[in-house]
């Protein structure tokens, strides 16, 4: 990702997590996106400069097209190199033509290189296009987080 691109992915970044949020019932949307944005400028306090912290640009063929990005974060994780994607997202027009997979594909032999041993995400659970995209990359469930609202208790 070029320095120029930064600043609007992490506003793209900072809308989709607020939404996401919202959408699973986890935020209220009141000041869902200042959360989201003030979330990320604490993850990233270098910003795109932030160390074991890559962010990609996904491109169109051939004329070269931001479609999408990439964001992750690699972690020794108890003597074991492992890297975590907190962000992927293809603009709606570009969704279903195989950008994201291949993505996928070119991010892992990127970690590959880094001698990195294991690649996680989140993925929210009303999302099931990207649960089925997940699945058929090989990705396995490795928990699930739960919410329950409670209201007024019944006497």
């Amino acid at each position: 990702m070029r320095e120029q691109d930064f600043e609007q992915f992490l506003v793209a970044s900072a809308t989709g997590y607020a939404e996401d949020n919202i959408r699973s019932g986890r935020w209220p949307r009141e000041n869902a996106h200042d959360r989201a944005m003030s979330e990320l400028k604490e993850s990233l306090p270098q910003g795109i400069a932030t160390p074991d912290n890559h962010f990609f640009s996904i491109l169109a063929c051939p004329d070269g097209a931001i479609v999408g990005h990439i964001w992750c974060a690699v972690r020794d994780n108890v003597g074991q190199r492992s890297a975590f994607i907190y962000d992927v997202e293809i603009k709606p027009e570009f969704r279903r033509q195989g950008y994201a997979s291949d993505a996928f594909v070119a991010i892992q032999e990127r970690l590959a290189t880094m001698d990195v041993q294991s690649l996680g995400l989140h993925v929210f659970a009303f999302n099931e296009g990207a649960i089925t995209l997940y699945k058929k990359l090989g990705f396995e469930v490795t928990g699930f987080n739960m919410q329950k609202e409670l209201g007024a208790q019944e006497s």
